[in-house]
């Protein structure tokens, strides 16, 4: 597997890691039974509940950005130095952007987000234009 699929899996990892410390303070905070149910009517929760929420609808944007791009990448045939750090520097900064989310870190959580966001922006470029060997 190349690095970039192997950052690609520990990415969607860390959705998971996210999705369950959503989940673990929703039903701390409502209540399993609420988290199981419909959710027809969501209640207003603490303001940690709704950034870990936040964190992983965003977490869930990121990632369809990020898996068609490392595809790209591999497919093609464009893996390079380049590539293998943005998409190591894409785990990191998801990683990172979860508690700083979370603990309403102003302004790292947006400094954290646009590394993120500039690592998908240099695999994007690898897929279209090539990497620097």
């Amino acid at each position: 597997m190349t690095t970039e699929l192997t950052a690609l899996t520990c990415a969607v990892l860390v959705q998971i890691a996210a999705i369950g410390l959503a989940g673990a303070q929703m039903n701390r905070e409502l209540g399993p039974r609420y988290n199981a149910g419909p959710r027809d009517r969501a209640p207003e929760g603490s303001p940690l509940l709704g950034r870990l929420r936040r964190a992983v609808a965003n977490g869930s944007e990121g990632l369809t950005l990020f898996a068609p791009l490392v595809l790209a990448v591999v497919i093609s045939g464009q893996t390079s130095a380049l590539t293998a750090t943005a998409a190591w520097a894409y785990v990191a900064a998801r990683i990172l952007y979860i508690p700083a989310y979370a603990l309403g870190l102003t302004p790292w959580r947006s400094v954290i987000w646009g590394i993120g966001f500039l690592a998908i922006l240099a695999l994007a470029g690898a897929a279209l234009f090539g990497a620097p060997a």
